[in-house]
C-alpha cells in the first residue's frame, strides 16, 4: 500500500497565506475593539450631559433674580424696546425667560462705564395667576441686594405713563446718596408687572425722576395676539411725557417733584 505524501509546495503555499490571515484577523479585532470604545465614551457623554442638565436648576436655585423653573431664550425675539438718548448706560443687556406654563419674562440690565450694573428692568407675564405683592418684592430685593440680608421699605410713588407707580428702597438706606430705588407697577387684570431698580441720579428727587424716564421711554415692539397688551401700551403713549435729551426729566408738578411724593393723577 502506497503511504500518501504531501506536496510541498502546498505546504509553501500555505505558509504564505496564513501570516496574511493572521493579520486581517487582528486588524478587524482592533478595528471592533476601537468602536466599542468610541461607543462607550459616547454614552458616558450623553450620561454626563443628561445629568448636567437635570443639576441646572438645582445650581441656579441660589441665584437671585435667576428663576429655577425657566429657561432662558435666546433666540427669541425682542417685545420690548428702551430708547436711551443719555451715554450714561454704556452697554445694554436684553434677556428673555419662558417658563414651562407659558409665563415669560422680559429683562432689560444697563451698566454703566465702569462695568457695574446701574439700572433693571424686567416685564413679566404670567402664565396663570399673579404672584403675591409681598413675593414679588422679596424677588426684587434679591435681586438689588445679593447677599439677601436686607428687605425693601416704602419710598414713596411717581407717576408715569402707566399710573402711578410704587417706589421702594433697601431698607436703612434714607440717609445714604448712593443709593438705588426699585420700583413696581402690576397690571392684575392682565397678570402683567412692571418692576425694576435703577441708580441713576445723585439725590433722591434726580432718582425718581430718572425712573419715571425709565418707563417713559418703554415702547411696545410687538403684542402678537395680545390685543390688551396693546391696548395698555396705546393708551399708555397719550400719556407720554417728555424727558428732554437725558434721563433727567423736565420736571412739573405733573411729573416728578423733588420732595417725597408726586402728585398723582388718580389714587394709588
Amino acid at each position: 500500500m502506497n503511504s500518501f505524501q504531501a506536496d510541498p509546495a502546498s505546504f509553501h503555499h500555505r505558509a504564505r497565506i496564513h501570516p496574511a490571515l493572521t493579520s486581517f484577523a487582528d486588524e478587524v479585532c482592533g478595528t471592533l475593539a476601537r468602536l466599542i470604545a468610541y461607543a462607550i465614551a459616547l454614552a458616558l457623554l450623553g450620561i454626563g450631559g443628561v445629568y448636567a442638565w437635570h443639576q441646572l436648576p438645582d445650581a441656579t436655585a441660589d441665584i437671585p433674580g435667576v428663576e429655577a423653573d425657566r429657561s432662558f431664550a435666546s433666540h427669541t425675539s425682542r417685545t420690548f424696546a428702551v430708547s436711551h438718548t443719555d451715554s450714561i448706560y454704556k452697554t445694554e443687556a436684553y434677556e428673555i425667560f419662558r417658563h414651562p406654563e407659558g409665563g415669560r419674562r422680559d429683562r432689560f440690565r444697563w451698566t454703566g462705564r465702569d462695568q457695574k450694573l446701574v439700572a433693571e428692568l424686567e416685564i413679566y407675564r404670567a402664565g396663570g395667576g399673579s404672584s403675591p405683592i409681598s413675593s414679588v418684592i422679596a424677588e426684587i430685593a434679591g435681586r438689588m441686594d445679593p447677599d439677601g440680608t436686607r428687605e425693601l421699605e416704602a419710598a414713596g410713588v411717581i407717576d408715569s405713563k402707566f399710573g402711578p407707580v410704587r417706589l421702594l428702597r433697601l431698607n436703612g438706606q434714607a440717609d445714604r446718596a448712593d443709593a438705588c430705588l426699585a420700583f413696581l407697577k402690576p397690571f392684575d387684570e392682565l397678570h402683567l408687572r412692571i418692576s425694576g431698580w435703577s441708580c441713576r441720579g445723585d439725590d433722591w428727587p434726580a432718582r425718581r425722576a430718572a425712573i419715571g424716564c425709565l418707563l417713559n421711554r418703554l415702547t411696545l415692539l410687538a403684542a402678537g395676539t395680545d390685543r390688551k397688551m396693546a391696548e395698555l401700551f396705546a393708551r399708555a403713549e397719550l400719556k407720554r411725557a417728555d424727558c428732554g435729551a437725558s434721563d433727567a426729566p423736565m420736571l412739573s408738578a405733573d411729573w416728578v417733584t423733588g420732595v417725597e411724593n408726586p402728585r398723582l393723577r388718580g389714587t394709588f
